[in-house]
């Protein structure tokens, strides 16, 4: 289950990081953004391309090696948790938000509750008493 949820949430990343990358323009007006030429459109190709595309590879990872599974959980709930507050955060200090930046917050809460619903749900081994102490 936990392989499966992260390869949704990779594949997502990866489509958002190929359409930002491929119309910045239109993603970035979409979330209120206005690309200046040069430095802001680097800027937001190497951060909703670049970064979305790295997040989508480290969530579609345990496809590959099934032991990293834990580690690509925990990643994602840590990166979401970071996300939910400050966006939430946001919703308090700014005003005129559009209803894509409503939608990706839904998506966000989301994937954040089932990342904790499936890490709740994981038995991880117990760890070996190397040392000899209680």
């Amino acid at each position: 289950m936990a392989r499966a949820f992260l390869a949704v949430v990779g594949a997502a990343y990866i489509f958002l990081a190929i359409w930002c990358a491929a119309q910045p323009d239109a993603t970035a007006r979409s979330v209120g953004f206005e690309l200046m030429p040069g430095s802001g459109q680097s800027e937001y190709f190497v951060v909703y391309g670049g970064l979305e595309l790295a997040l989508g590879i480290a969530f579609l990872w345990p496809l590959r090696r099934k032991e990293d599974t834990v580690g690509s959980l925990r990643l994602c709930c840590l990166i979401h948790s970071c996300l939910v507050v400050f966006r939430t955060v946001s919703f308090f200090n700014f005003s005129d938000i559009g209803q894509t930046t409503y939608i990706l917050a839904v998506v966000e809460w989301l994937i954040l509750i089932g990342a904790l619903f499936i890490a709740s749900t994981i038995t991880l081994p117990k760890a070996d008493k190397q040392d000899g102490s209680s």
